[in-house]
Order: structure tokens, then sequence, then C-alpha cells
């Protein structure tokens, strides 16, 4: 179920960016819209980018074999990371065509050019908030990437509506100067998507370095571990995201006394106790040291 929700966020969102991409350079060139014809271009690199995040995903969800016995979640990190770079180029891109644009005569602006950029803003919006309730409700990386993605296009469909609406007031009421808000707004859209790329990038990168998890989540487990009797004190306590799965190891100290039985099925406790409580936790590796009351 978890898989199959994923799969169908994912591929709508790649069958909207594909239709998205051909309305805008189709709309764009008809009516000879700079804007929309960028926009496009843009969208088609959404196309390799949500493609990018369906293969990590689809690896991701491989059972741990021989070479990879942690599993392959982080296939999904690195898919996150490699569309934050494409993000990137794309801010990139939107920049530079909206300063180069401040340099040439300001094209003539058509209603339903206005009409196409609209139509892509609202169905980005829409597919950013289903995408994104998915990505967070599966705890997927690639999800929540092709989600920013999403949100990266509703700031370049805002860009281009502004710009094509200003552009059509300018014609109806004679200012000229109006067909300028298009490239200005690109620009303030092409720092705000760079912005998210760094963002997005940074939360990746410290994922695929080994980043432990916040010192929130460890506090959590840390209580949960404490509730079991038999556990006498933390000795070290580390977890880190491994992908959309968390791995957890824990040195803890318990009486010397027990019987490797009775560890067996104190391990076996922590290790439900854990995973009852938080269903994205995938291991939790317990090692007991002997803990003797004189000690303390």
């Amino acid at each position: 179920m978890k898989n199959t929700a994923s799969m169908l966020a994912i591929w709508i969102s790649l069958a909207s960016n594909i239709v998205l991409t051909a309305i805008k350079i189709i709309v764009g060139l008809l009516f000879n819209s700079q804007v929309l014809i960028a926009d496009g271009i843009h969208n088609a690199g959404d196309v390799i980018a949500t493609a990018t995040a369906y293969s990590s995903m689809r690896v991701s969800s491989k059972p741990a074999d021989v070479d990879h016995p942690y599993g392959h979640g982080k296939a999904e990190v690195l898919g996150a990371f490699i569309v934050a770079i494409i993000l990137a180029g794309a801010a990139v891109y939107i920049g530079y065509h909206s300063i180069h644009a401040l340099f040439e005569p300001a094209g003539e602006a058509h209603v339903i050019a206005f009409i196409a950029a609209v139509i892509s803003l609202i169905w980005k919006q829409v597919l950013y908030v289903y995408t994104m309730r998915v990505g967070r409700k599966m705890n997927s990386k690639g999800l929540i990437a092709t989600a920013y993605d999403h949100l990266a296009d509703v700031y370049a469909s805002i860009a281009a509506s502004v710009g094509i609406g200003l552009a059509l007031l300018g014609d109806h009421f004679g200012y000229g100067f109006l067909a300028y808000g298009d490239p200005v707004a690109g620009i303030i859209v092409s720092i705000l998507v760079l912005k998210l790329a760094y963002e997005m990038g940074q939360d990746s990168f410290g994922i695929l370095m080994e980043r432990s998890v916040s010192s929130t989540q460890i506090e959590e487990y840390a209580s949960l571990i404490r509730s079991v009797p038999e556990i006498k004190r933390i000795d070290r306590l580390r977890a880190r995201e491994h992908g959309h799965y968390i791995l957890i190891d824990a040195r803890l100290g318990v009486s010397g006394t027990l019987t490797i039985q009775e560890g067996h099925d104190i391990i076996r406790g922590i290790k439900h106790k854990i995973q009852s409580a938080h269903s994205d936790v995938d291991e939790v590796l317990v090692h007991l040291n002997p803990w003797y009351k004189e000690s303390t």
C-alpha cells in the first residue's frame, strides 16, 4: 500500500510535467511568449528530475541483500540530491533568461498565454500539496524532493502569470514599461528556487554523510528505552536516516547477572517498543553492557 501510494504520486507528477511542458512550449511558440517558452523548458527539466526521483524510489524499495545489508534506502536520498542539482540549474537558467530579457524588446502579451500560465500555477500548487502530503506520510525523500520541484514550478508560474498579466495591463493602458515586470519577477523567482535547491541539497547531503537524527528524536528513543525496567543506564545511543527509514544502535547497561536468554528478551522488547512507536525505524541494534550496583 505504501509503495503503491508513492508510485501513484510520482507517476501523476511525471505525467503532469510532460503535459505541462508540451502545453507551455506549444502555446509559447504560437503566441510568441518567451516567458512561457522558458517555463516550458524549465518543465522539461522537471521531467528529468521526476524520472530521477522515480528511479531512485524503485531502487530504494528493494530489500536488503548480500551486497547491501542495510538496504537501498540511500538511493532515494541520492535521487533527491540530484533533483536539488537540477533545481539549481533551473534557477540559474531562469535568472539568466530573465536578466537577458531586461535588455531585449518586450514581446506582445496574449490572453491565451496568461491563461496557460495561470492553469499551470493552479495545477502545480495542487501537485505540490498532494505530493508533499504523500511524501511526508510515507517518509519518502524522493517524493518530498519532487514536491519541492513542484513548488519551484509554482514560483516560476507566478512569475509568468505576473509578467504576462502586467504586460497585458501595459498594452491596455499604454504603459509599456509594465512588460518588463516578467523578467524582474523571474529574477526574484530564480533566487527563491536557488534557495530551495540549496536547502534540499544540504538536507540530502547531510543524510548521505550519516548525519544524526535530531536531538528530539534521540530523546524520544531514549525515553522508550528507559521505560524498560531492566535498563540501568544508556551508555550510547545513535540514530541515522537511511533514506525513508531510520537505523538505531545503542549500548545499554543491564544487570551483569542476567542470562543470555534474558538479555535477548530485553533486546527484543526494546526493538518492539521503539518500532511500535516509530514506524519509520527499520533496525534497532542493541549491545548490552554488564552493570553492577557497586560500579555506580
